[in-house]
């Protein structure tokens, strides 16, 4: 038997899932149905928005199932009459017992780090936050515990030194597309073998990928400059790294920021900025400045340093905290 002899059930959400969706569509698999995430207003007029798996299904005449609840007795039936072999889950959320444990191959998920490390929603932020030079994607079976289940297989990507995490997301989407067709003609033929998370690392030597809150994405410009870079990258362009300016009275203007580079050594105070109000913005950090490259002041959209610096020339009057 071959993958594309299988009936396959794909849940997933964002558009990091849809490449691994397009990719089962575009070679010739069975998708007998598209899970996804139920519509959500968005924006100042509240207008419905759907999630990208599904403008991608309802582009491709796919059928789509979007449960509040993954225990409802309706969804359970109707999930039941598709008769999936194989289930696909990829960036969508944690499924019951009775979901994963539905088919006769199980359930796999595709997660965008090299298991066991960094489990949890937000691995490739933490990822390049944490300094790391590589990380990949791994497929798994899916078992009662988030992102531990027995693992299928697993792709590594080097992370350079400037990625952001728009730029490994766009990396990780279409390694893990192709990752995703071979752990299902692994499944099909029997051709793999899975191996248990516990035999790969002690529990103390992992790290984890929480979600992201706002009091992670403030920068401490009291760190080494190193450690500010990485988190700003590793926000970079969502959720954004971001810090405040005040001025003498202590009044604060929030800033976002976005991207940066390491510039020469400093003795200045952390949070001093230095610019010739044209080309360059340097905020100091514990041992080098940090040379600001694009940011977005509250209530404006991004842009360059070159641009903010044009409508905003009393920027040495602040200071970064």
């Amino acid at each position: 038997m071959t993958g594309k002899d299988l009936r396959i059930v794909f849940m997933g959400t964002p558009d990091f899932a849809v490449a691994s969706l397009k990719a089962l569509v575009e070679n010739g698999y069975q998708v007998a149905g598209v899970i996804t995430s139920p519509d959500k207003p968005a924006g100042r007029g509240r207008k419905l928005n759907e999630p990208a798996v599904k403008k991608y299904a309802v582009e491709n005449n796919l059928r789509i199932l979007q449960p509040e609840k993954l225990k409802n007795p309706d969804f359970i039936t109707e999930l039941e009459s598709l008769k999936a072999d194989l289930q696909v889950v990829v960036a969508f959320r944690m499924l019951p017992k009775i979901v994963w444990d539905m088919p006769r191959l199980g359930t796999f998920n595709l997660h965008a780090s090299l298991l066991p490390q960094y489990r949890g929603a937000a691995p490739l932020n933490w990822a390049i936050i944490n300094g790391e030079k590589e990380t990949g994607v791994t497929t798994f079976l899916l078992d009662h515990e988030i992102d531990t289940g027995r693992i299928l297989f697993k792709e590594k990507v080097e992370i350079e030194n400037n990625d952001n995490v728009g730029v490994l997301h766009d990396k990780l989407m279409e390694i893990g597309s192709r990752l995703v067709l071979k752990t299902v003609d692994s499944l099909a033929s029997g051709d793999y073998k899975a191996i248990d998370q516990d035999a790969l690392g002690k529990a103390e030597n992992l790290k984890h990928a929480p979600k992201i809150f706002k009091d992670d994405c403030r920068i401490d410009w009291s760190k080494p400059a190193q450690k500010v870079h990485n988190l700003i990258r590793g926000l970079s362009p969502y959720p954004a790294a971001w810090t405040e300016l005040v001025d003498e009275n202590d009044q604060t203007i929030g800033l976002k920021v976005f991207a940066t580079e390491i510039d020469e050594e400093t003795n200045k105070t952390s949070g001093t900025v230095s610019t010739d109000g044209k080309t360059f913005l340097k905020v100091a950090s514990s041992d080098r400045f940090i040379n600001i490259k694009e940011l977005q002041l509250a209530g404006k959209k991004r842009m360059k340093t070159e641009d903010f610096l044009r409508g905003f020339q009393d920027i040495v009057k602040y200071k970064l905290t």
